[in-house]
Parts: structure tokens; C-alpha cells; sequence
């Protein structure tokens, strides 16, 4: 998303620069260590606007304790240390969007659809999105804008969730998950970077459903993806009790889904480009 998104902004206009755990003399680049609760003073005062995207993938490693307080430090403490760094040099900021995910409705597969003022789930990823989401809110005081994106997933063909779920159908060996009836939210990597975009320009507050239209069951995503790649899905569901062998307590996260309404954010004008499943996965062949 980040190398997208800051093309996006400087062509809109925007002076951009990144938080790096590296050290480098880039004019485009500042250090930061979270473990040392460092950042570099000019990145504060440099900064009008901060977009926090900083998270550890949620399904690459087991959910051991370990991985899970990792998980939370990744999104909820770099976010407090830029709020601390920034109440410190007694900065204001103008826009602070942050990212947040579908997982804070939990995974229910329950039939109604979720809106931005739907109660939060009581699973692992539901509390953590809370908390992120309440980090990025502490931020009103010395912000005009906060505006947080819960995001579905990501579709491109650079990186994430899909080239993995490609990956078995390319190779003949795709499957349905489970039921293969639970939905699957998704967005365009264009339309989230739009999204943001469209978040800073407008000035923004408040929470936002970051999905397309399209709200496809894991089975007829599958089928729209071994479509665009000219294969078929020929083997039986894989069973959830394998899943969630293999899993634990990731395989929820495969297995069920939720209807998730992108009314609110359409409704203040905002369009997609990408509202129908095939339309984006053919941009990604």
C-alpha cells in the first residue's frame, strides 16, 4: 500500500516522507525504533498529516502469546509514540488517518450487514482493532481530522492476501475453505489509496467501511479468481477441522466472514473504481 499511496500523494500535490527502522540519509526517510520509543525529532515537526499503515501481518505466524503482543505493539504502541512524541514538541496536526481492519465486527458469519456503528466482536482481532482504533482516536486533541479505515482485503497482485490465494489455483490445487459460504470484504488497492486520499482532501473524520460493493462467498470469489486464471476449482472443501489443526485460532479467519456496508463513506461522496469482483481480479491477472 505505502509505495502506491505516497505516488498518489505527490501526485496530488503532497510532500511525503516515510518511518524507517532503518537509518539512511534520505531527505524522504526518517528513523524510528519502537523497542527504544524513538522517533526523529524533525519527523514530528516535518509532519502535517501522519497516515499510520504500521501493522505485522495478522495470519503470517502462529498466535502464540509472543506473536500476539508483537501484533499489538505493530499497530496500537506505534501509534501512542507518535502521540506522545507529537504532544511532546507541542505539535498540531492537520490529518491523522489510520488503518484499522473488518476484524473489529469479529468473524460471526451471521446474516445481516455490518455498518460503522455496529458493536465490536469479542475475538482476538476484534479487541485489537479496538484498541488501535482507540489509539488513533487520542489523537483528537492535537488533530483537526482523524479519520480510520477499517479495511477488507487487500487485492493486488504486488503483494498480500492475493497472490497467495492464487497460488493453489494456478497450480491446480485450489479449494474452497470450509462451508465456503462465508463472505469476503475486499478492496481494491487503488480504491484504499483513493480512499485515503480522498480522506485527507475532504477532510475526513470519524470511522469508514474500507470494502467495494461486491460482497462475493469465499466459494464464488474462488470461482472468479480460477476464471480470470483459466483454471478450474475441481477438488472437494478443504474441511475446517483440518483448518483449524493447521491454524488454531487464525483458521476463523478463513472460515467465517461477515457482511460488511460501505454506505456511510459513498453517501459523502466518495466513488469506487473498483465495484465488481471480476473487474478488479482481471486488473490483477
Amino acid at each position: 500500500v505505502g509505495q502506491q499511496l505516497i505516488t498518489l500523494l505527490e501526485e496530488n500535490g503532497y510532500s511525503t516522507a516515510i518511518l524507517s527502522t532503518r537509518k539512511n540519509n534520505s531527505s524522504k526517510s526518517f528513523y524510528w525504533n519502537l523497542k527504544e520509543k524513538y522517533v526523529d525529532p524533525e519527523a514530528i515537526q516535518w509532519a502535517d498529516s501522519i497516515i499510520h499503515l504500521a501493522g505485522a501481518g495478522i495470519v503470517d505466524k502462529k498466535w502464540t502469546d509472543k506473536r500476539k503482543q508483537e501484533l499489538k505493539e505493530s499497530r496500537v504502541d506505534t501509534a501512542l509514540l507518535l502521540l506522545d512524541k507529537a504532544k511532546k514538541a507541542n505539535k498540531e496536526l492537520t490529518s491523522f488517518v489510520s488503518a484499522s481492519g473488518i476484524g473489529y465486527y469479529g468473524n460471526t458469519d451471521k446474516d445481516i450487514t455490518f455498518t460503522e456503528t455496529s458493536p465490536a466482536g469479542k475475538d482476538f482481532v476484534s479487541k485489537l482493532c479496538v484498541q488501535w482504533e482507540n489509539a488513533a482516536t487520542e489523537f483528537g486533541p492535537i488533530c483537526s481530522q482523524v479519520a480510520i479505515l477499517r479495511i477488507g482485503i487487500v487485492l493486488s497482485k504486488k503483494g498480500g492476501a492475493l497472490p497467495k490465494l492464487a497460488m493453489p489455483i494456478k497450480i491446480g490445487f485450489g479449494a474452497n475453505l470450509g462451508t465456503g459460504k462465508q463472505i469476503i470484504p475486499w478492496i481494491h488497492l487503488d480504491d484504499l489509496c483513493s480512499l485515503i486520499l480522498y480522506s485527507l482532501q475532504k477532510n475526513k473524520n470519524g470511522i469508514y467501511n474500507a470494502v467495494a460493493d461486491e460482497l462475493p462467498t469465499n466459494a464464488a470469489f474462488n470461482t472468479k479468481l480460477a476464471k480470470i486464471l483459466k483454471k478450474r476449482i475441481w477438488l472437494p472443501n478443504a474441511p475446517a477441522f483440518v483448518l483449524r489443526l493447521i491454524l488454531g485460532e487464525r483458521a476463523n479467519l478463513l472460515l467465517k466472514g461477515n457482511k460488511v456496508g460501505n454506505d456511510k463513506i459513498k453517501g459523502e461522496g466518495f466513488q469506487f473504481k473498483y465495484t465488481r469482483l471480476e473487474d478488479a481480479l482481471s486488473k490483477e491477472k
